[in-house]
């Protein structure tokens, strides 16, 4: 495979939606969770979404709760969380492992396409590699995202330019998005 629309998902009812429907736009793919401490990310998340959209921005919102057990709900329960508590309106799709045997094939790709390079410098991101090492062990080589709020920005043309670990400033994102447009 050689771009995110070779891939197929599923939305948060079950029902299958090639990518492809996203192709010619700048896609921001993010694993997150509703009991995380970077769940806030949802808010410049959100308004990103809206400033962007018309010009060809989508993020894709996968839940995942291979992270502390940081996303426990059903779809239904994460998605009326995120639209009360944020106002999300950009595409939640179905909760998904994104580690271990049973990850999504989508973030298998994205991960190989864009490894994870560390958090960064810092007191606090050093406190989450070691946490995030603790959790993600049982995955051994296919511990493919670290943690919550991983973001792979994708090009017009389907392909993986960047990934931003949940500690990146969502300033730099944002940018990153806007030269991608």
């Amino acid at each position: 495979m050689s771009t995110v629309y070779d891939f197929t998902v599923k939305d948060r009812k079950g029902n299958d939606v090639s990518l492809e429907e996203y192709k010619g736009k700048v896609l921001l793919i993010v694993n997150t969770a509703t009991g995380c401490g970077f769940t806030p990310h949802y808010d410049p998340l959100e308004a990103m979404y809206k400033e962007l959209k018309d010009q060809g921005f989508e993020i894709l919102d996968f839940p995942c709760n291979q992270f502390a057990n940081q996303a426990p709900g059903d779809d239904d329960e994460i998605h009326e969380f995120c639209t009360l508590k944020f106002g999300t309106e950009f595409p939640q799709f179905k909760k998904i492992d994104v580690n271990g045997e049973t990850a999504d094939p989508l973030f298998v790709y994205l991960a190989t396409e864009k490894p994870f390079e560390g958090f960064g410098k810092g007191i606090k991101n050093a406190a989450l590699e070691k946490f995030s090492n603790m959790n993600n062990k049982t995955f051994g080589n296919k511990a493919y995202i670290k943690w919550n709020f991983t973001k792979f920005l994708i090009d017009r043309e389907g392909k993986v330019i960047a990934r931003f670990e949940p500690t990146v400033d969502m300033e730099e994102v944002k940018e990153a998005v806007k030269a991608a447009l």
